[in-house]
């Protein structure tokens, strides 16, 4: 039980239910990767230690952020499979990630969808299928909690005044709130596991594209904004590891035939893992300018602050103001945030012997104007697929 009197950790069976789900998907990715194809793994020895730092939850400083390229429907699990069989059934290292809510989660309380949520999966919105879909869904906010440690102190702002914009996570009793669960629609409820404590400064793994993306010269798509959120908004700045992973996309070519659900065995399969990046170098700039804008947002609140659009929430990982939300300032910071972090994607593939991309393949227009924002197969031989 924490200090608080809410509960440290999810029910028991709840995660043994998790253990077992992710270990058994981890135990069969693993035996299917090494047994039946050719694999090449780099950089493990280093993620390894890092994960062993992150092994004690009441230890760890900061949320960890792995990134990657998505190329098949088998990445995330792959990835999982990429672990040693140790890590599989460490419940304070398993990974979170997030899976779109009209495939994994549309059915509601089915099987599917409880397979899904004991894998630590979070439900994401997608605008194309819904309504619900954008950058300020309620996941996020989980995501942005689970990356910071919402039941600890307020942080301080630039000037070592405690900050407004990000104080301790809401101390209702959680057995009379819906603090232990959480609604991405206003009328369906997932767990939500930022409200344990044991869970603070969680691992999220993310494919910053959105969509599988095969290219013929493997190139990547732009990364979405919901990356810079993350990074901006979490606190503290969490690590970032960026990773490359190639030989998916033959596994589970999104052109074969029948069977399609079964994956392709026989293929080279390489995964590389980049070290941890200099938070406070390549972020720590853009973190500030945040912050910066902010406060300058909440200086700026008037009398009229209630009505809609206007007021600046206190709540970690809640943006209601607009300012914060549209603003030109928040927008651009987004974009130059989203393009660092794709950059230290791009530093793992130039590793693999690839040369370098056309530049404008990390601008949303140039998808645009080339039609690769739409499902399916491009004329350059690429192919673009919903998850």
């Amino acid at each position: 039980m924490a200090a608080d009197g809410r509960p440290y950790e999810p029910p028991m069976l709840t995660r043994v239910l998790s253990n077992a789900t992710m270990g058994g998907v981890g135990f069969l990715c693993r035996s299917f990767l090494y047994g039946l194809n050719s694999m090449e793994v780099h950089g493990l020895d280093t993620f390894l230690d890092l994960l062993k730092e992150r092994e004690d939850p009441r230890r760890r400083e900061r949320g960890l952020i792995t990134v990657s390229n998505h190329v098949s429907v088998l990445d995330d699990p792959g990835l999982w499979g990429v672990l040693p069989y140790r890590l599989h059934f460490n419940a304070n290292n398993h990974r979170w990630s997030l899976g779109s809510h009209d495939i994994c989660f549309k059915n509601g309380k089915s099987l599917i969808s409880g397979f899904f949520s004991l894998g630590n999966t979070l439900p994401i919105h997608r605008i194309a299928h819904s309504s619900h879909g954008g950058l300020f869904q309620p996941t996020m906010t989980q995501v942005i909690r689970l990356l910071s440690d919402p039941h600890g102190q307020p942080s301080r702002s630039i000037t070592g005044e405690v900050s407004s914009s990000h104080p301790s996570f809401p101390q209702d009793d959680p057995f009379t709130s819906s603090q232990l669960t959480y609604s991405t629609t206003g009328t369906d409820s997932f767990p939500a596991p930022s409200a344990y404590p044991s869970n603070r400064h969680a691992w999220i793994h993310i494919f910053p594209e959105g969509r599988i993306h095969q290219h013929p010269q493997k190139t990547i798509r732009y990364f979405k904004w919901g990356v810079a959120r993350l990074i901006l908004e979490s606190e503290p700045c969490p690590d970032v590891v960026p990773m490359w992973i190639d030989g998916f996309q033959d596994v589970m070519d999104g052109r074969r035939g029948w069977p399609k659900p079964i994956p392709r065995p026989g293929k080279q399969i390489g995964v590389w893992f980049g070290e941890r990046v200099d938070h406070e170098a390549v972020f720590g700039g853009f973190r500030k300018r945040w912050r910066l804008l902010v406060e300058r947002t909440a200086r700026q609140k008037t009398a009229d602050e209630n009505h809609e659009g206007t007021s600046t929430s206190s709540e970690l990982g809640v943006i209601n103001n607009d300012e914060l939300r549209y603003s030109k300032e928040a927008e651009q910071l987004r974009i130059e945030v989203t393009a660092a972090v794709r950059n230290e994607v791009l530093k793992i593939r130039r590793r693999t012997g690839l040369p370098d991309e056309d530049p404008k393949s990390s601008l949303a227009a140039t998808w645009r104007e080339e039609g690769n924002n739409l499902e399916g197969e491009k004329q350059d031989g690429s192919l673009v697929q919903d998850q």
